[in-house]
């Protein structure tokens, strides 16, 4: 089995993401996103800080920031904390939407992949593309109408407990400021050269 060569860092910040096996669906209706983010409330949320995410038909995107928990599985395990939740909560899900629409096999394309987020820069441009992916591919055309991730919230037009909405408060002066930034990316499809760089490396 692959071992994971970054380490999970308290109170550092990751990008967190994967998509389907061969590109096929993670996601098939309403239901599914719903139980995807009971699964990250369960099984996530206890040991990270989650910034931002996205749920797409077929991948996802979390900005997390890593909490510092302590192994507390009776199970001696190698997993880091964040590693062994991962873990449970995708075997728990794969096994939901197979029971669902009896479907049998992977449903992750491998491990999900982790990079660390280095400077403020990456962290801010990060969550507005994140936010921004539904417009992006073609799901939409008005930002607001994609319900599946905590951008409703960012800009208090949603009450939510799964992301930090403190994260906005500490980071812009207004709901309106990081509005704009997601705006502004939309119209131009533009992001600093290093963000873009480092965007053309995922596997989406």
């Amino acid at each position: 089995m692959p071992r994971r060569l970054i380490p999970f860092v308290p109170n550092e910040y990751y990008h967190i993401y994967n998509r389907g096996n061969n590109r096929e669906r993670i996601c098939f209706e309403e239901t599914n996103y719903l139980y995807f983010l009971r699964g990250l409330k369960k099984y996530v949320q206890p040991v990270t800080t989650i910034i931002a995410y996205c749920l797409m038909p077929n991948h996802y995107h979390l900005v997390v920031r890593m909490k510092d928990t302590e192994h507390t599985s009776k199970v001696p395990s190698p997993l880091t904390p964040f590693s062994r939740a991962m873990k449970n909560f995708l075997i728990s899900y794969t096994k939901g939407i197979n029971e669902r629409y009896s479907r049998v096999g992977t449903l992750f394309q491998g491990m999900f992949k982790a990079k660390p987020i280095e400077t403020y820069s990456y962290l801010i441009n990060l969550c507005v593309y994140v936010h921004a992916n539904p417009v992006k591919d073609g799901l939409v055309q008005d930002i607001k109408d994609w319900p599946y991730s905590n951008y409703l919230e960012w800009i208090g037009e949603r009450p939510g407990s799964l992301a930090d909405n403190e994260f906005i408060k500490d980071n812009f002066d207004s709901p309106d400021e990081y509005k704009a930034l997601v705006m502004e990316y939309l119209k131009t499809r533009n992001l600093p050269d290093d963000i873009r760089s480092y965007l053309n490396t995922l596997d989406e």
